[in-house]
């Protein structure tokens, strides 16, 4: 590295240091930028990916005012997708290099996607608890160090909310409900517990980015926080719903503070990253087949911005 470097790069940490943020044009060090690109394009990919499980129920939805929620939601999940990856646009890579990483593998995506919705109850689990955990660990995003992502994170974080009260409500009405009710939302809740803790992320003793991510201020707090946060939260909602948490090992620390939960198996999480999951290939096979089928309206897009150019610059020329 050479001296301007090292005073380039010197005068970025102490400026981020000072809970200041970083835009497009400032100078950056190419580990920083990398690293955006990696945690903006993989949350993108997560929302996208993410309208896959709610949108299958959209048709069997049990209402039409249902159905209206969830329609409604899953456009929000495609307009979160839209806001970071213009974002992470701002950083130098396209979207089409995006795009090729998550159809060709190379890029990642929340593990909790890859999980079936085999019930009406799961889209209840999936707002209470998948877009509760989202929310633990977004809302720390809305201060993150580079300004179009913290932006963009300000609006995300208002939709997530009404998203997790959603799901919420559709738990209770299922909790308070029929004994067969009840005991889908308990199955759903089952299913959906362990991947939602997963969800923040390898334990901090294994996660290799979160040191770097939080001294850049990109990241607020570990993983673990995060995911003890999230624990300490949900087990009393749980309790109001009269659902029982799938941990045997879960219970009150009145020296911590805090509740003492179960070992995750993180055996299942690493599998589920690499592609082994229940719905890995389901999930990406739909996506790349979306994008195919989506090239038509890309290219008239494209054809009439051309034309559109073409015309202003006639007029230009004819008021010259």
């Amino acid at each position: 590295m050479s001296p301007v470097e090292m005073n380039l790069e010197a005068r970025f940490e102490a400026y981020v240091a000072e809970d200041k943020k970083i835009e497009p044009k400032d100078w950056m060090p190419d580990a920083y930028r990398k690293t955006l690109i990696r945690q903006i394009s993989q949350h993108a990919h997560s929302e996208i990916v993410g309208m896959l499980p709610e949108g299958n129920w959209i048709t069997r939805a049990p209402s039409l005012k249902r159905k209206a929620i969830l329609l409604a939601k899953v456009q929000d999940e495609a307009g979160h997708g839209l806001y970071l990856y213009s974002a992470a646009e701002t950083l130098g890579v396209t979207r089409d290099q995006m795009l090729d990483d998550l159809h060709t593998g190379k890029a990642k995506y929340s593990s909790i996607f890859n999980y079936p919705t085999i019930s009406w109850a799961d889209i209840g689990a999936v707002g209470w608890l998948v877009d509760g955990a989202a929310i633990m660990n977004q809302v720390p995003l809305c201060k993150c160090s580079y300004g179009p992502y913290a932006r963009a994170m300000v609006r995300v974080c208002k939709e997530e909310s009404f998203h997790q009260r959603q799901g919420f409500q559709i738990m209770l009405t299922m909790a308070q409900g029929t004994p067969e009710q009840k005991a889908l939302a308990q199955d759903a809740f089952n299913r959906w517990w362990w991947p939602s803790l997963m969800m923040f992320g390898p334990s901090d003793a294994d996660s290799p980015h979160s040191g770097q991510s939080m001294k850049w201020n990109i990241k607020r707090f570990s993983n673990d926080e995060l995911r003890q946060r999230f624990v300490d939260m949900t087990v009393p909602q749980a309790e109001l719903l009269g659902l029982t948490v799938p941990d045997p090992d879960l219970k009150w620390n009145e020296d911590r503070g805090h509740y003492d939960f179960g070992a995750i198996d993180w055996d299942e999480f690493f599998n589920v990253i690499k592609g082994n999951g229940p719905c890995n290939k389901e999930r990406l096979a739909a996506r790349v087949s979306a994008h195919e089928r989506g090239a038509w309206v890309r290219e008239a897009a494209k054809a009439h911005a051309a034309k559109q150019a073409e015309r202003r610059a006639k007029s230009s020329t004819h008021a010259a």
